[in-house]
């Protein structure tokens, strides 16, 4: 098991680690002792440039170029070479847009962009390419977004997503929540983060105290992708969230050179189990432009999966999905 222990965070930790991120490739490369894959990097003031915490870059492996965590975050020259069929919009963000912000997918849920900012830059990220300077929930204090929930009753659950909403302040979502409770129609509510596994320290006491006064059952989807993402830090993280009443989930991402083996697959899962997280998901890869050197095919991605039903309990075996634009659910595979 993993220990979790006591959880001490004080409440600007987080908002220092968040300032000291890495943003230089050579600074990275140069971290881990990898300083000859300088030559696969794009040019300087390519349009998706990295971010990954300090914290995330220590549990990577120095000296090996094809550290699982490394791949998903290092800028790579192949990103910036087009691909047929990889596309700016991969799951049709933009056609599903009801208000600033506002998308609306499937029946009963609205999504809520929260924030276009992240702690961390992942490669493969389906949004890596959104206008978040024009798509902002939080535009005129949340107003447009709040008025689009108010007209549709049938909507009774609300995700807060982004970039990451937990970069924004505790107050602010605080403020927020206080918006959304005036909507008598929400049941539940939903965030997607990744901050948790990356920036564990963003879980503090304000932040935990904020969730046990919500009104309504919180689930909070985490994306972690390889078990050597979930160290004690993140465990005890995981641990103090659940003790505020929150759900724990976790989406993936199939990745090539990731986690797309067994062993990969399996320890992701037996890791967030003992941390208190129960498998959700696993996406095959969101086509979006500079993402293909990741893709699994379908074949090998429904094997995949295959193997793991017969090795782990059908609890910690994730579901097989690809979100496709204009569907009304994620498809399963």
């Amino acid at each position: 098991m993993i220990p979790a222990t006591s959880f001490d965070a004080q409440p600007s930790d987080w908002r220092r680690a968040y300032r000291d991120l890495v943003t230089d490739p050579h600074e990275l490369l140069a971290l881990l002792g990898l300083e000859s894959l300088a030559g696969r990097l794009p040019a300087a003031g390519h349009a998706f440039p990295l971010r990954v915490p300090r914290g995330f870059v220590a549990r990577m492996r120095p000296g090996d170029p094809e550290d699982p965590l490394l791949r998903q975050v290092l800028p790579l020259d192949a990103e910036y070479r087009p691909q047929p069929g990889f596309d700016l919009d991969a799951v049709g963000d933009l056609a599903s847009r009801e208000a600033p912000g506002v998308l609306h997918k499937y029946q009963g849920r609205a999504l809520l962009i929260a924030t276009g900012s992240c702690a961390i830059h992942c490669r493969y990220c389906f949004r890596r390419h959104f206008p978040y300077s024009e798509e902002l929930a939080a535009r005129d204090g949340w107003a447009p977004a709040l008025a689009a929930l108010r007209a549709d009753p049938s909507i009774d659950e609300v995700l807060l997503s982004g970039g990451d909403p937990l970069a924004l302040s505790t107050a602010k979502l605080a403020q927020l929540t206080a918006a959304l409770s005036d909507l008598p129609q929400l049941r539940r509510l939903r965030l997607h983060t990744r901050l948790p596994v990356v920036l564990p320290e963003r879980v503090d006491c304000e932040l935990l105290d904020w969730l046990a006064t919500l009104p309504w059952p919180v689930a909070m989807v985490l994306h972690a992708n390889h078990a050597q993402e979930i160290d004690t830090r993140v465990a005890e993280a995981c641990a103090a969230l659940r003790r505020s009443g929150v759900q724990l989930l976790n989406q993936a991402v199939l990745l090539r050179g990731v986690n797309d083996s067994v062993e990969a697959q399996a320890g992701l899962s037996e890791r967030l189990f003992e941390a208190g997280v129960l498998p959700y998901y696993l996406h095959q890869l969101d086509r979006v432009a500079g993402a293909a050197h990741f893709e699994v095919g379908d074949d090998e991605a429904r094997s995949l999966i295959e193997q793991l039903r017969r090795r782990l309990p059908g609890y910690l075996l994730p579901r097989l999905v690809r979100e496709v634009a204009g569907e009304p659910y994620k498809s399963p595979m």
